[in-house]
């Protein structure tokens, strides 16, 4: 029996008879290219909604892989993704591949640093945050005002969201309004307060509406303040943040001191997962069958063309190690040991 074409015509009819977007707002859409950073909570989220829109291209950006924990709040993945480590930049693509055909998926599984953004983000019209650390986010704020790209903040922790969009020479930027990043220990994580689906949900739905909005050229119902909100006790807050601010080390000053870093030899301690990511300072091209090989005597190794997944039985670590040299440890939550129990298994 033949399976019947799908009538594409009305796909996004619903979106189109609202007035605001119409038939003019949905060829702008189409024809965009946004990129989401972080595939996580709020980057499936995002993803999702903004591939049922019908944005021409997205552009996908994770450097992690689908875990059992994810599955309560990131609605992108499954249990098969779960038992397969698949990379989430590829389970999403497929994901949103199967749910619209007709629009273009790039999934990249990379680590978006100060060496890599460049090559990651050129080409998009808009960027949205789906990360989960103030470290990447200043770099995509650097990013955004040097080449003079809008994009949307967002974040969740607990019940509690909230979201700002930047427009650069417009609006404050993420450093006129967090000068600098939380010290360590001082700020709630996912570890600490947890996080619910429902607030992720939420603010994912603001970001992808804002996305929306700049799309289609309505800038004047574009949030114009930092949006916050705590779903279980259903309160709303909304600051003004007002322009660029002239004293500001980006916006004001130009000094984009995350984007102008070197990437260096980094641990990364990953939020909630008892993991760290260890990174090189220069991406290497591993060969994964070689070092399956090598490795299949000191531990359980099993292997997938998009990474290679090792586990220490004496000490019972575990490694989830990218072609391009990039690993994720698990077990520590200490970066030197991280780099020592790489550096035994994989090298220097």
């Amino acid at each position: 029996m033949s399976i019947p074409t799908i009538d594409q015509s009305r796909r996004y009819i619903r979106q189109t008879i609202f007035a605001p977007i119409g038939k003019g707002g949905q060829d702008q859409i189409s024809a965009a290219t946004v990129a989401v950073v972080g595939l996580g909570a709020l980057g499936s989220g995002l993803a999702d909604l903004l591939a049922r829109a019908g944005v021409g291209t997205l552009r996908l950006i994770d450097r992690d892989f689908v875990e059992i924990h994810n599955l309560q709040r990131q609605s992108l993945y499954s249990e098969a993704d779960v038992r397969e480590r698949t990379p989430k930049a590829i389970a999403a693509a497929q994901r949103l591949s199967a749910v619209n055909s007709r629009i273009t998926i790039e999934p990249h599984v990379d680590d978006l640093n100060s060496g890599t953004i460049s090559r990651l983000l050129d080409g998009a019209d808009l960027i949205v945050d789906g990360t989960d650390n103030f470290e990447t986010r200043y770099l995509l704020n650097d990013y955004a005002v040097a080449n003079g790209r809008p994009w949307i903040y967002g974040g969740v922790i607990g019940s509690y969201g909230m979201t700002m969009t930047i427009r650069p020479d417009v609006t404050a930027c993420l450093r006129c309004v967090f000068p600098e990043a939380p010290p360590p220990g001082t700020a709630p994580t996912c570890d600490t307060a947890g996080v619910i689906g429902p607030a992720v949900q939420m603010v994912s739905a603001i970001e992808s509406a804002e996305a929306l909005k700049y799309l289609v050229g309505a800038v004047d119902k574009l949030n114009d303040g930092l949006f916050a909100i705590d779903l279980w006790n259903l309160s709303t807050d909304r600051v003004p943040t007002g322009g660029p601010r002239p004293g500001c080390p980006c916006c004001g000053e130009r000094q984009f001191d995350f984007m102008n870093a070197p990437p260096t030899d980094r641990e990364t301690v990953l939020c909630g997962q008892d993991s760290v990511q260890v990174r090189l300072s220069k991406p290497v091209k591993l060969d994964l069958d070689q070092l399956a090989k090598r490795l299949a005597n000191a531990g359980d190794v099993t292997q997938s063309k998009f990474l290679l997944r090792f586990t220490d039985r004496a000490t019972e670590h575990e490694l989830t190690i990218f072609p391009d040299g990039r690993a994720i440890v698990r077990g520590t939550t200490d970066g030197d040991e991280a780099r020592r129990i790489y550096a035994t298994f994989v090298g220097n």
